[in-house]
């Protein structure tokens, strides 16, 4: 059982809550934040280049200071971003050249991310391919710390939880853990929490108490220091699945309430809630922003009432 958790100062934190969606670039980077207006996102995650292809290339010194100068006018309401790196890329593949142009991509994304003063960069490790964690380590390390080593400014990486299909490396909080040590506890590490994949990956949360239990669990393994992002999506295959598929707040299987549960916790209030749903088939709209802070107001309620109940 989860231990209860008080929500003292949750209602006043509502209002300061960041959530947003991944939003095109397509017809240049400035367009995201045309694209958040027209949702009601004040966080965003981009893609800097194509994440299904290893052509790649660096923002342009021009096309960052703009950027940048956009984000700090706040014009658009946007508060931050994080990118997401390359889906393509494997960090712990044992074909050098595979692993060659994943550390080129991914040091390409680290670079952009930290021109446009992004937060971080949302990544996926890759897989082991069955040959377990321990046996890729010694390629993610370098790797990564290529990639770090890379910024122009600070900008951290979040390794993303998986789903757990196909030896994917994040399928639990232990995993991350052991990546982040195995780099000495690089502070420049960070997660990126996915609450479709935790489901998928097995992981409860429709209680609250096992909602509690799961953020516990996260604070002894990672830190919830080092939790980025939150992806908040919803899922079209049963928990335990182990397959990434994502659907809409409230009409997938995890459910709205337990949703809530996850996300009001006043450890994760403040953590950026990013959509990256389908929406009506282009991505997050403004209902589907709407309804997870409605999630997330429900959520931190019934967190309210348990406590006056207790």
């Amino acid at each position: 059982m989860g231990k209860r958790v008080r929500v003292t100062g949750s209602q006043a934190r509502m209002d300061e809550t960041l959530i947003g969606g991944h939003v095109s670039i397509a017809g240049g980077l400035l367009n995201a934040f045309d694209n958040a207006i027209a949702i009601g996102a004040n966080f965003i995650q981009i893609f800097t280049n194509s994440p299904r292809v290893w052509k790649s290339s660096v923002v342009s010194d021009e096309e960052s200071a703009r950027f940048r100068q956009e984000l700090a006018g706040g014009n658009s309401g946007v508060r931050g971003l994080v990118t997401h790196a390359s889906y393509l890329i494997n960090l712990a593949s044992s074909d050098p050249e595979l692993l060659g142009k994943s550390v080129r991509v991914i040091i390409d994304n680290v670079r952009s991310a930290s021109k446009l003063d992004a937060r971080g960069v949302v990544l996926h490790l890759g897989s082991h391919k069955g040959a377990g964690l321990e046996s890729c380590l010694d390629r993610i390390k370098p790797s990564l710390l290529a990639a770090l080593d890379s910024a122009t400014q600070p900008c951290r990486i979040f390794l993303e939880n998986t789903a757990g299909a196909g030896g994917s490396i994040g399928t639990s909080f232990e995993e991350l853990a052991r990546v982040i040590e195995a780099l000495d506890a690089d502070d420049r590490l960070g997660v990126c929490l996915d609450t479709q994949h935790l489901f998928a990956s097995g992981v409860a949360y429709s209680t609250m108490a096992e909602a509690d239990a799961v953020v516990d669990r996260l604070s002894k393994t990672v830190g919830i220091e080092r939790l980025g992002c939150i992806h908040f999506n919803d899922s079209k295959v049963p928990a335990g699945s182990l397959k990434d598929r994502h659907q809409n707040l409230g009409e997938g299987l995890i459910g709205g309430e337990a949703l809530g549960n996850l996300v009001s916790h006043p450890s994760l209030l403040g953590i950026p809630l990013l959509l990256e749903t389908p929406g009506g088939g282009s991505g997050p709209r403004t209902l589907d922003v709407e309804i997870a802070r409605e999630l997330l107001r429900s959520g931190i309620e019934r967190r309210a009432k348990l406590v006056e109940d207790s």
